[in-house]
């Protein structure tokens, strides 16, 4: 190996060891630093996750206190829910909660009954496809509360954070079903959300990382 070569193997290693340890940092700097100040004057840009079914009602009970200053709305659905964005269309006519709304539909990174093997790969593609959609719009607060649905939104988000180029809140809801334990969505986020919240006292009591407030629905 030549001179020349051999100086540009050392700048390489240099360069991605110094890029390394900048994230680690930045890693360390975030997760000590959680959770983030909701702190924005006027609009604050909310994007809301659907899970289905159950969840989808309770997340309507959430987005029904919302006050107008949580706009733009960006709902963000699976692909095969055909319900949910129904449901909350219904529930911005209803309610008349103000400002502006939009609906994003991403590929569900789990089916019901599907094999954790095949999960691996849905939720991988779900992860790519989440990383455009969270930098279109770059919300300033997510507020969800399950089921996988919001992992790959939840995961994007986070990376923004630690490399530097968003600051947005995450926001878990844990389901009023969760009584003695997380979900596996609610297990994932207790590591890296800024707010998770519980509706029954035990789970508080055993996370306690987690905030609890009563019961939402």
């Amino acid at each position: 190996m030549d001179y020349w070569s051999h100086g540009m193997l050392s700048l390489c290693v240099t360069s991605f060891s110094a890029i390394g340890c900048y994230f680690l940092l930045r890693l360390i700097y975030v997760l000590t630093n959680l959770p983030t100040k909701l702190v924005h004057e006027g609009r604050v840009k909310t994007m809301i996750i659907a899970g289905s079914g159950g969840h989808t009602m309770e997340m309507m009970q959430l987005v029904r206190v919302l006050t107008s200053a949580y706009n733009p709305r960006i709902y963000v659905v699976a692909s095969t829910d055909k319900m949910s964005k129904d449901k909350f269309l219904q529930l911005e006519k209803e309610a008349n909660l103000g400002g502006e709304y939009y609906f994003e539909t991403i590929p569900r990174s789990r089916e019901v009954r599907q094999s954790w093997i095949t999960t691996v790969g849905t939720t991988f593609y779900a992860c790519v496809f989440s990383i455009p959609l969270v930098w279109k719009h770059r919300p300033d607060v997510i507020i969800c509360n399950g089921p996988g649905t919001c992992i790959p939104i939840c995961l994007a988000a986070f990376a923004f954070k630690v490399i530097g180029i968003s600051n947005c809140a995450i926001v878990y809801v844990e389901s009023i079903c969760r009584v003695t334990t997380l979900s596996i969505s609610g297990c994932i986020l207790y590591k890296f959300a800024d707010y998770l919240f519980v509706q029954w006292p035990k789970l508080a009591e055993k996370y306690p990382k987690s905030i609890y407030k009563g019961r939402f629905s």
